[in-house]
């Protein structure tokens, strides 16, 4: 497996050196089909590259489109920096890709990734039966397998094709108000914890890094205090991850229609909150939201967020001097007084009931 990250790295190399070098001199695009064409005359020059799976030599070339079409897209759109594809070390390659695992013909598995031995190995193409632990059994129909490598462990995973599985209608509908005092505020009234996973790995991550400094460059410890840290910051991504998954889905099942507001995250973290707001992962728990919802027929709505902490829930007046606090709500028409945050989840909820009535703003995901 690493032999075949290590020529399907240099292949993407080679590709991307071929591409650019077709446009300097010859001022002609190539697509992946063209660069995929000379897989055959690559084998035979390359005997080495007739261990590796032919899906998996496609999909490098696949890749390599795809981060051709982003910075175009990313051009289009105005970015200062957007970011032309660059050649990887080894160190930013770290997968490679079966495109396709079931026959639609045939109705059963292919020649790759298909679970043997009672579910403890899978059958991997040019590289053989391999052990693993399969910690659910697989749902739907088998569509890819990606083999990842991640800080000294493997991992296989699985895109399938689920039906739909709709829940029972609630009559429930919630706005959430995220923040980095707490996680997030709802409608009902329910204030939800802030982990602060990355605040509490920090004093374990400076000591680690701290000795990442100390080692000298190009030395085995040094490679090793590097894997440490790789690996604290792994723990502090999968936990964020697992209270995003339960946060979701605890939402997703209690309420019909969920509206949130549709911040623009990529501009917020450049201000002096940025490491707070990388913490709670707002972006990361809306898309994993979205696909919840999707999955289970749920209506999420992203709303415009303008005013919403300035205006008053009861009579509508807006203004600055509402908010007498981060926590305090003291409309200065009406008098109404209630905690910010709660007033705020109440707005954006009546924002979204007129577009989820319209039958517009609802947030769809593909799972």
């Amino acid at each position: 497996m690493f032999e075949t990250l290590r020529l399907t790295r240099m292949l993407y190399n080679a590709g991307l050196e071929q591409r650019r070098e077709a446009y300097r001199k010859h001022g002609k695009t190539l697509s992946a089909y063209d660069q995929q064409r000379e897989l055959t005359a690559l084998k035979d020059a390359c005997p080495e590259y007739g261990g590796v799976y032919s899906h998996v030599l496609q999909d490098v070339f696949d890749r390599l489109d795809r981060a051709y079409k982003s910075f175009f897209s990313r051009v289009k759109k105005g970015a200062k920096r957007a970011g032309f594809p660059r050649f990887k070390p080894r160190q930013r390659w770290d997968s490679f890709k079966f495109k396709q695992c079931w026959d639609n013909k045939k109705g059963d598995w292919t020649a790759c990734g298909k679970p043997v031995d009672e579910g403890r190995r899978i059958n991997i193409p040019k590289i053989g039966a391999v052990k693993i632990k399969l910690h659910r059994p697989l749902e739907g129909k088998p569509k890819s397998l990606q083999i990842i490598h991640d800080c000294g462990q493997w991992f296989a995973a699985y895109v399938c094709e689920v039906p739909l599985a709709p829940l029972p209608a609630t009559g429930s509908a919630v706005g959430v108000d995220v923040g980095t005092t707490w996680f997030a505020i709802t409608s009902d009234g329910e204030f939800v914890e802030n982990p602060r996973y990355l605040k509490n790995g920090l004093k374990n991550l400076r000591v680690q890094q701290r000795t990442v400094s100390r080692r000298k460059k190009g030395s085995n410890r040094r490679r090793k205090a590097v894997q440490q840290v790789a690996k604290a910051h792994r723990k502090i991504r999968r936990q964020r991850a697992d209270f995003h998954h339960k946060t979701a889905r605890r939402l997703v099942n209690e309420h019909d229609l969920i509206a949130h507001e549709d911040l623009k995250v990529s501009n917020m973290v450049k201000s002096n909150l940025a490491r707070s707001i990388s913490d709670v992962g707002w972006a990361s728990f809306f898309e994993i939201l979205n696909a919840k919802a999707a999955s289970a027929g749920r209506s999420v709505i992203a709303v415009n967020p303008a005013y919403t902490s300035q205006t008053c829930r009861i009579c509508g007046h807006v203004g600055k001097e509402n908010r007498v606090s981060q926590s305090r709500f003291l409309c200065a028409q009406c008098g109404h007084a209630e905690n910010a945050d709660v007033n705020a989840a109440h707005n954006i909820l009546g924002r979204a009931v007129p577009s989820a009535l319209n039958g517009s703003g609802v947030s769809h995901a593909v799972v």
